[in-house]
């Protein structure tokens, strides 16, 4: 399906930096899927002639270059199911991560914390991108619009925030008193639907951000709802043990759902066809609903503790993941019942003789991943292409999660399916050598989270500027500790000092000097005797002699005007560098150290100019 590389920064004494030394870095994991996504779209052909005739895969590791992506086999969800551990994310400052997010390309996961921060991980070597205060308090919720142009979240004060995909806030309303749950957009992103801790669903105007009708009938705190992909449809769960079908349009609740015994802890629509409704609660069951007959078709068992959410895989209708109180992520295959020893094998109510009434049929887990976090799993969402799932729980880990390559044995029995002590005493897992990666890996994310907040924030715009050169700033003029300027063009390379300047050369000007004879300025070029011209204003005690004073009552308006140029302004040079020899801030090495070379962030965009381009188009005007 993809290529996992280990990318790994080679660093030695000597080369290319200096010959100094710097500490070595740990292997970081990089999956590209880019090798078989071109495989695949070289060798597909419409579905009605057949699959495409490549080799199957085998157990093999000559068999990984052949990997396809989950899209190509639709009819082979089992190939899609992350059993193997990629890379384990943490910030600086940790906190529970309450929802991960995957942007719309796919490119980079978007996670909101207990503390109200968006954090950006990079979704192809998964290391640290940038962090920014989004909210004062916990993100609840996100969604991104169906058009990808569009990001809202929502918090426990009962906030809602408009959020652009480069992340600029341009609206904030207050939707609730409660804390908000889940939000959901409608098909054509025209509308959104809340739900809260007040017990009711709300239905806002997307453009405006006015609230059209309230959605009463639950008798608890409603924990979760979900827009249907195609249909004017809604699904909410609450404490009340209860789910409840809505139409949007009057407000009205179409059915109730009794199926749980505990609260609801998650809803989801079916994304590709719509026909399935999968919830799960605090009484350890997941379900699954048919809409068209509009009962549970499906039991999902083998959670020990409450089910904390769910989702499902992007094209595989059968492939639903769950996350439980316990830290455990299952993997369960609708259409295979994967029914434990000593266990009678139930039959889908599709193949029985009165499917109305038919009991559902029981699942157990395909695949299970029973220490995959330490605490409760609170979000799972996949990547758009199917190849990378991202967990995020209450132990304040992000995790990422892919299919093993082909002849890849060792990930199933690592400490993410059998524990750390069991995995230690098979030889798949060194304690010691665990703590001390993760401890890498820490420094890591903590040396890239620190390269992410520089230059993060505008120029100032009373900040010195070298004249006539607009946005080149003065060296030194607003650097740093560690030689960085805020904003602005920064300068690479060294410049030389001032006092190692050789005299510039004497250029005579064609035909000679006017007013001298040109034989004799021949004769005196050639003596050297010629007197070297006066020093620049502003040099003086630079190796120059002074220049000779002006006649006394000396008069200017006696010659012919534009003789006497007006005077140039000299910057004075900048304190330098004793020893080097270089401008201080203007250096290759804007680590300090020797051997550094770290690339800077530009600034990003002021919100502010940014909702003044919205307000040109029309929107936004009125005040809140």
């Amino acid at each position: 399906m993809e290529r996992h590389n280990w990318d790994q920064q080679n660093i030695y004494g000597g080369g290319f930096h200096d010959g100094a030394y710097q500490r070595k870095t740990s292997k970081r994991a990089v999956t590209d899927y880019g090798s078989s996504m071109v495989h695949w779209m070289r060798n597909r052909q419409p579905r009605y002639k057949g699959s495409p005739r490549v080799e199957l895969e085998r157990p093999s590791p000559s068999y990984i270059a052949d990997m396809l992506p989950p899209l190509a086999k639709p009819h082979n969800p089992a190939d899609a199911i992350p059993a193997k551990h990629l890379h384990s994310s943490l910030n600086k400052a940790r906190h529970a991560v309450n929802v991960v997010r995957w942007t719309p390309e796919g490119r980079r996961l978007l996670t909101g914390s207990y503390s109200g921060e968006f954090t950006l991980w990079n979704g192809t070597a998964f290391n640290f991108e940038t962090i920014m205060q989004a909210h004062d308090v916990a993100i609840r919720a996100t969604t991104y619009s169906h058009n990808e142009d569009w990001l809202l979240s929502a918090c426990n004060d009962g906030v809602i925030k408009y959020w652009q995909p480069n992340f600029n806030n341009v609206k904030a309303i207050q939707a609730h008193q409660d804390p908000i749950r889940g939000i959901s957009f409608s098909p054509n992103d025209t509308k959104f639907v809340t739900a809260s801790d007040d017990a009711t669903l709300k239905i806002f105007d997307f453009s405006g951000g006015v609230e059209e009708s309230t959605l009463t009938g639950h008798q608890w705190d409603v924990k979760t709802v979900d827009w249907h992909p195609t249909k004017g449809l809604l699904v909410s769960g609450s404490k009340d043990h209860q789910v409840k079908l809505w139409d949007p349009r009057t407000g009205r609740c179409l059915t109730t759902l009794h199926g749980h015994k505990n609260t609801l802890s998650k809803t989801l629509f079916e994304p590709s066809r719509g026909q399935l409704l999968a919830t799960s609660g605090r009484d350890q069951v997941a379900r699954v609903f048919d809409l068209r007959m509009m009962r549970d078709i499906c039991l999902l068992r083998g959670h020990e503790k409450e089910v904390s959410t769910l989702t499902w895989h992007p094209f595989h209708t059968c492939l639903l993941s769950t996350g439980g109180n316990d830290g455990s992520i299952y993997h369960y295959l609708l259409n295979e019942p994967n029914t434990p020893a000593n266990t009678t094998t139930s039959i889908p109510p599709y193949d029985s003789a009165d499917p109305k009434n038919a009991p559902a049929q029981t699942i157990y887990p395909a695949h299970r991943l029973q220490h995959a976090h330490d605490m409760p799993v609170w979000s799972l969402d996949w990547h758009p292409l199917g190849h990378i799932l991202a967990s995020g729980s209450n132990d304040r880990v992000t995790r990422f999660w892919t299919r093993a390559r082909p002849g890849e044995t060792d990930c199933f029995n690592d400490r993410w399916h059998i524990g750390g002590e069991a995995a230690e005493m098979q030889g798949t897992f060194d304690k010691r050598n665990g703590k001390r990666s993760m401890r890498e890996e820490e420094e890591m994310e903590i040396e890239d989270e620190a390269d992410g907040l520089v230059d993060q924030t505008m120029p100032s715009r009373n900040q010195a500027t070298l004249p006539g050169l607009p946005g080149l700033t003065l060296p030194n003029a607003n650097a740093g500790n560690d030689g960085t300027s805020v904003g602005g063009l920064q300068i690479r390379g060294a410049l030389p000092a001032a006092n190692n300047l050789p005299p510039p050369p004497i250029i005579p000007p064609p035909g000679g000097i006017p007013g001298m004879d040109p034989a004799k300025f021949a004769e005196l070029l050639a003596s050297g005797k010629l007197p070297p011209p006066p020093p620049p204003p502003g040099m003086h005690g630079q190796g120059f002699p002074p220049p000779p004073p002006l006649p006394p009552n000396f008069d200017f308006s006696k010659f012919p005007p534009g003789l006497f140029p007006p005077p140039i302004p000299i910057i004075p040079p900048p304190s330098q560098d004793p020893g080097t020899g270089v401008l201080p801030g203007l250096s290759d090495n804007p680590g300090g150290g020797a051997g550094a070379s770290i690339r800077r962030r530009g600034p990003l965009p002021s919100q502010q100019e940014s909702l003044k381009m919205e307000q040109q188009k029309g929107k936004y005007r009125p005040v809140r």
